[in-house]
């Protein structure tokens, strides 16, 4: 068994402990840190204490999570990761539940030791001006992230109430998807007008290895980036602990999706996503609180479909003006040597989902780099990769499945279960449908012998 022990450091005379095998240096605004983050995120607002000890352990998280390769660990995947990081509150830390948190979204095994120290991780950057920031006195808060779900939420708050106050937090790192942020920010703020819609954009990556660094950064070496929904989480939770401890914090994630039940045996466990799972948003819901970060997470989409998302949306026009704009693609930028467009693959299953959920809609019709309905390489290749995933729908939406293999990733929170079965079996009926209605060729066939 491999243990790697990483250990963050948010003062240059610091020193790390002496068992620890990677010494990370955090300073938002330094080029010498490997944890790099740019202050413009904190412009005109700062969070509470307990939030910013959060949002370094996610940004920590974060980076550990890319700089450790699953392929080192005995099975290729589950990783033994060991983090101590600074907090004021330390107690409160090490006996919360968010080992668990992490463990869960991860699928590795973590823990995490955090030691005493009276001084702000944020302590480095430019005091406050005299005069409050607008950004600190939102209503809310929304995760923005450059996708369908994301942008029919932030609509959705801003319809519900004419003088709602909605901070959007985004993270980025470069890349398709985020750059899709500003841009659809802008739009938001044109129709709703600029002092509703107020946008922070979080970049935090690990850093890479300069001459400026005490410790060279490791090479980054890891693609799944599972620890990446804490780092957006915490974030979140800072941007609205500025404005409340009662601000609620929304992570707009269709139901479907959220639970992403494993469509076939292979992709049972860790392999199949958690970002935004029920039982991972409860699991972080008890720990925030429990080391002093009190706003509420909700998911107002947790019981609905993409489908639904879009039918329910309170202005139409405005979404169907704006959704091509978004990307929700796992890989946006896999057609740039294919010189097909770039922003949503068409073939992985964020994008066959959003097909299917735009085909209820009458609004499928967008331009993809692949489109699995008419392209017959993708389901008669077996060995195409970008067919797995449209060849596990075919495997997972069309078969019989038990009630039960709703919970093959994770528990549900008490109560919830006949929603989310629900929510689950309308989902694998919105990809029926769309694959039933317009599947051609190979594909077609397909569909007609397993419907």
């Amino acid at each position: 068994m491999i243990v790697t022990k990483f250990e963050v450091l948010t003062d240059a005379g610091q020193l790390p402990t002496v068992d620890t095998d990677v010494a990370l240096d955090w300073v938002p605004g330094s080029a010498a840190t490997n944890i790099e983050c740019m202050p413009g995120f904190f412009a005109g607002w700062r969070p509470t204490r307990a939030a910013a000890d959060l949002l370094l352990l996610g940004a920590a998280a974060y980076c550990v999570d890319k700089f450790s390769a699953r392929a080192d660990s005995p099975d290729a995947w589950t990783r033994e990761l060991h983090l101590r990081f600074p907090a004021q509150e330390s107690a409160r830390f090490n006996g919360s539940t968010l080992p668990q948190a992490l463990r869960f979204l991860t699928g590795d095994n973590w823990q995490i030791a955090a030691h005493s120290q009276p001084a702000d991780p944020l302590a480095a950057l430019a005091p406050l001006p005299a005069e409050k920031n607008a950004v600190a006195s939102v209503d809310a808060v929304s995760l923005f992230s450059g996708g369908l779900d994301s942008l029919c939420g932030v609509i959705d708050l801003l319809e519900s109430d004419p003088s709602t106050r909605l901070g959007l937090v985004s993270h980025y790192d470069g890349g398709q998807a985020t750059s899709k942020q500003p841009e659809l920010h802008a739009r938001l703020a044109e129709h709703y007008g600029s002092d509703r819609v107020l946008l922070r954009r979080l970049w935090l990556r690990p850093a890479p290895t300069n001459s400026r660094q005490r410790t060279p950064s490791p090479q980054v070496t890891e693609t799944t980036t599972r620890g990446r929904s804490f780092l957006f989480l915490t974030a979140a939770l800072a941007l609205a602990s500025a404005s409340g401890p009662d601000v609620p914090v929304y992570v707009p994630e269709n139901g479907y999706i959220a639970l992403n039940v494993p469509l076939t045996r292979a992709r049972d466990g860790s392999a199949s996503t958690r970002t935004t799972h029920p039982h991972y948003l409860n699991l972080l819901s008890e720990a925030a609180p429990a080391v002093g970060v009190s706003n509420p997470l909700i998911n107002p989409y947790q019981y609905k479909t993409k489908g639904q998302m879009l039918r329910d949306n309170k202005n139409q026009a405005l979404l169907h003006e704006l959704a091509p704009e978004t990307v929700s693609c796992s890989h946006p930028e896999a057609a740039r040597m294919q010189r097909r467009p770039q922003g949503n693959c068409g073939y992985c299953f964020p994008c066959l989902i959003r097909r299917a959920a735009l085909a209820t809609v009458g609004w499928d019709n967008e331009t993809v780099a692949w489109d699995v309905l008419i392209e017959p390489g993708l389901i008669e290749n077996v060995g195409e990769r970008r067919g797995a995933d449209l060849r596990a729908v075919l495997n997972g939406a069309f078969a019989e499945r038990p009630d039960t293999d709703l919970l093959r990733n994770a528990p549900l929170p008490p109560g919830t279960h006949p929603h989310y079965l629900s929510v689950w079996r309308r989902g694998n009926h919105e990809l029926r449908t769309w694959l039933a209605e317009g599947a051609t060729g190979p594909l077609a066939r397909a569909v007609a012998r397993l419907s």
